[in-house]
């Protein structure tokens, strides 16, 4: 990968600047001002400076440190770990630790304990004494939240692959679940992509049931207490009886039927490593694969594994605070977006940094078949993934943002690959048509009663944003009457919440959901003085907070009570301004919004957003897309300017 070179700030500003200048030309002074044309011309600079030389953007994709605890135990499992990898690592862990002795799943979030616990561990690895201050801390509210006893299912496994803890006292997961058909209830694709790709892996792990001894003991860890149990209703009861049938029968399996399980998902594993060495482009099935095929007899000088080894370095971030990894990257999605903003700030179609973002997308078209096609078998393959290198699993999520920047851009070649792609987005459509963002009719819920499943979304329904996003991409290019498009709305409408607001799964939350639907409807012909329109602008002006901006708590995903509550964010004040422009609104909310943007704008041009506003799995796992605090004010600020123009 080549890293980003950006240009001389100089000339990106003599670049943007006439373009701007045009565009305030235009504009009545009594609507705007000149504030917000030069808070758009900085952030319009500052984001053309950090594209990479062959055309793209991509902003770091921040998480919690549990990549890199389990980065190190990866090695350390393997027999690859460095002094170098260790310290490095270490002090970014370090640096992560609350005042309290915890670390968070999110910046200003609660402790929480397996997270707090993997952190442990990993700097007990690292050499930290456990009568270290800093640790004695965190052994304390391991203690008083339970213990290791307590912590989900993903943390005891790798307790157990350390000798930490009991294989036997752990859910049983059979790789014979391999023999098990597309259409019977548990089959592996039954399961959203991401657990999909986890669990094969973990099968593998389960059957064989390694120890690994550390150095050390977490017996300070342990409060004695049986461990944390899945609730007992309904299913789960069913499931934990299998589950203790299960454990029976793995002291002495059939050996032939083992075998060839073992051997089946071995295969389907190296079968879905991508080019860069990663399996999805993303960290949990990447390092459970590894460590699978290892147990599996893989050396590591194995073609899989050596590719494997060599492209998490590709997701390894060095700097001053020491050494990070990502949990995944988004150079598609990042770069659709930066080119979608440059447009709406009023960049030409042939500006340099749009037309060469464009052509770099336009490369990373998927035309191959790949998991999706397990229930779409003859819907012909079009659209795009999120990721550098991902061809199995492409999303139309990131197929629509693509479709939205290309159709603008005019570029040879665009043609044909947006009408692949708007083909294979109507055909992702689920039964009741509404779009998640890898599968189609991924909604079996019954996995998620397994006593394994504590932890993350292990399944891919339809959602309001990824629905919006589609449908919003197939108004602009398919009639009125074209069926997908009026179901996707109809989907919309009927998953609008009582309050007026859309919940947002891949992004936080009913904001990002509000944001991304009243936008979409809009262009789908639903007037801005409709019904759900109304009760949508009426939400978000409920919500705007006092000083101007909008913000949401993650803890809404588990307590209504931070629906729409939270402390003001710049991609959140965004998304709730490009809603309310798009319902035609010029209203004191909005021009609070952007007076909000406009006045906390750095002196570089963008603008600093500690809190993660992306989600990962509602409840666990969040994101701090480095980049939305940037490309989402920028498309506000450019609309907004834009808005004020005659029609």
């Amino acid at each position: 990968m080549t890293p980003p070179v950006p240009p001389q700030p100089a000339a990106a500003r003599e670049l943007v600047e006439p373009v701007l200048r045009e565009t305030v030309a235009r504009l009545d002074p009594g609507v705007t001002d000149m504030a917000t044309a030069r808070a758009l011309d900085r952030a319009c600079d500052h984001l053309i400076a950090l594209r990479s030389g062959e055309g793209w953007w991509k902003g770091e994709l921040q998480t919690n440190v549990t990549m890199d605890a389990e980065d190190l135990l990866l090695r350390e499992f393997l027999g690859i770990r460095t002094e170098r990898d260790t310290a490095e690592a270490a002090r970014w862990i370090r640096a992560q630790q609350r005042d309290d002795g915890t670390w968070a799943n999110f910046h200003g979030g609660p402790g929480d304990l397996s997270t707090t616990v993997e952190a442990y561990v990993a700097l007990r690895l690292a050499g930290d004494p456990a009568e270290a201050a800093h640790l004695r801390a965190a052994a304390e509210f391991v203690r008083r939240s339970g213990g290791i006893e307590a912590t989900r299912v993903f943390t005891r496994i790798w307790l157990a692959m350390f000798g930490q803890w009991s294989w036997a006292d752990l859910p049983v997961l059979p790789p014979e679940l391999m023999f098990l058909p597309s259409w019977f209830p548990l089959n592996i694709y039954d399961w959203a992509c991401w657990a999909r790709q986890t669990i094969v892996p973990l099968t593998v792990v389960s059957a064989h049931r390694p120890v690994c001894p550390l150095p050390f003991d977490l017996a300070e860890l342990r409060t004695g207490r049986p461990a944390r149990q899945h609730a007992r209703t309904g299913w789960e009861v069913a499931f934990a009886r299998l589950d203790r049938v299960l454990h029976r029968y793995e002291r002495q399996p059939l050996k032939a039927p083992r075998e060839v399980a073992l051997r089946r998902a071995v295969n389907w594993i190296a079968a879905r490593q991508e080019l860069d060495g990663s399996w999805g482009g993303i960290q949990p099935p990447w390092v459970y694969s590894l460590i699978a095929l290892r147990l599996s007899g893989y050396r590591l000088d194995h073609p899989v594994m050596a590719r494997g080894l060599a492209g998490l370095d590709r997701f390894t971030i060095r700097d001053h605070q020491g050494r990070r990894v990502e949990a995944c990257q988004s150079p598609v999605w990042d770069t659709a977006l930066a080119v979608n903003a440059l447009l709406d700030a009023g960049v030409a179609a042939d500006h340099p940094a749009v037309a060469e973002g464009a052509d770099w997308l336009l490369t990373q078209e998927i035309t191959t078949p790949g998991d999706w096609s397990v229930r779409r078998p003859s819907l012909p393959p079009g659209g795009w993934a999120f990721e550098f290198d991902n061809d199995i699993y492409p999303d139309t999520d990131d197929t629509a943002e693509v479709v939205l920047a290309l159709r603008r851009t005019h570029r040879p070649g665009a043609r044909p690959a947006i009408d692949r792609a708007l083909r294979w987005m109507a055909g992702m459509a689920s039964r009741d048509g509404g779009f998640a963002a890898f599968d189609a009719d991924n909604t079996r819920a019954l996995c998620a009663k397994l006593p394994f499943c504590d932890f993350g979304a292990v399944i891919d329904p339809p959602s309001a944003d990824v629905t919006a996003h589609v449908v919003e991409a197939l108004a602009h290019e398919r009639p009125a009457g074209d069926p997908a498009l009026r179901r996707g709305v109809l989907w919309l409408l009927k998953a609008q919440e009582a309050d007026g607001s859309w919940f947002g799964r891949w992004g936080a939350n009913h904001v990002y959901g509000t944001g991304a639907a009243v936008p979409a409807l809009v262009a789908a012909g639903v007037r801005p003085q409709a019904r759900c329109v109304r009760r949508a602008v009426a939400w978000l002006e409920r919500h705007q907070n006092d000083d101007g901006g909008w913000g949401e708590d993650l803890r809404s995903y588990a307590d209504p009570a931070w629906v729409g509550r939270g402390e003001s964010t710049p991609s959140q004040t965004a998304w709730a301004l490009l809603a309310l422009l798009a319902a035609g609104e010029r209203s004191a909310a909005v021009e609070g919004g952007v007076r909000w943007l406009v006045e906390r704008q750095r002196p570089d041009g963008t603008w600093d957003e500690p809190h993660f506003t992306g989600t990962g799995f509602p409840r666990d796992f969040y994101i701090n897309y480095h980049l939305y605090r940037l490309v989402f004010p920028i498309s506000a600020l450019g609309r907004y300017l834009r808005s004020g123009e005659p029609s």
